[in-house]
């Protein structure tokens, strides 16, 4: 039964009283599922187009983050496994990524409002013309200070973590890096997301309960947050929903 119009904003009145004077997480992971399954229930024949949905989504989203003075949202766009889906499917993806890089490198909001762009992930998988993008859009926010968008492409914890080693082992045999200097602190200087704060608050969509491999190391002490919502219908008042939870509990950080 669909809730009357009246009804939704006296909720959404009530969520933004609960949410606006609570602890804000300072950094947002993004595990953006569903947008197939989106696709499918509305119809479309191709079910890629529901990726198209999902990236539109994420300026929506970043708009709502940057009202609330959140600084860092991190974005798992492409997987280390995704590369196992179809061709067609991949060919789709790394299309609609490209042109959202493309599109990040002239957008007046982008420059606005501040954000800088980094990429995370092995990049010594993509493609030329992928790299040569993310390189473009890096160099052009590089100086900007406000916001944080972090996309993770061709991404997976685990090889972030293999990746942090082979570079521990390779000082190591250098002679810039002593056995005895490795600390926690000291090997998370050799992640891809060196210097940038671990994720307070991290949100799946779609009604999966699991990481997915996402920011393995980084996450050991973020609060999840999982919704059956699919991600390109994700609203406002979800993600309210996700910070009113979050200011809920009580983060100890093992104490």
């Amino acid at each position: 039964m669909k809730v009357p119009a009246f009804f939704y904003r006296l909720y959404e009145q009530m969520l933004w009283r609960q949410i606006q004077a609570g602890p804000k997480p300072r950094h947002i992971g993004l595990i953006v599922d569903g947008n197939r399954r989106f696709a499918r229930t509305k119809g479309y024949t191709n079910t890629s187009e529901g990726h198209t949905a999902g990236s539109e989504k994420l300026e929506v989203f970043l708009d709502w983050c940057w009202k609330l003075d959140i600084n860092i949202v991190t974005l798992f766009g492409f997987s280390t496994e995704n590369f196992n889906r179809s061709p067609e499917e991949v060919d789709y993806l790394m299309d609609l990524i490209l042109r959202k890089l493309r599109q990040y490198q002239v957008d007046p909001v982008i420059f606005r409002e501040k954000v800088k762009i980094k990429v995370i992930g092995r990049r010594e998988d993509l493609s030329d013309e992928m790299v040569q993008e993310i390189e473009k859009v890096e160099a052009l926010t590089r100086d900007h200070d406000r916001f944080l968008l972090n996309i993770a492409i061709s991404y997976g914890g685990r090889a972030e973590i293999v990746d942090a080693v082979k570079k521990v082992a390779a000082e190591i045999k250098a002679g810039r890096l002593e056995v005895a200097e490795i600390t926690e602190e000291k090997f998370g200087q050799f992640m891809y997301t060196e210097g940038i704060p671990d994720p307070d608050l991290i949100i799946r969509t779609s009604g999966e309960e699991r990481l997915s491999g996402f920011l393995l190391w980084q996450s050991a002490y973020s609060e999840l947050y999982f919704t059956d919502v699919y991600w390109p219908a994700f609203r406002m008042i979800d993600f309210w929903r996700a910070l009113r939870i979050y200011q809920q509990r009580e983060r100890r950080f093992g104490k």
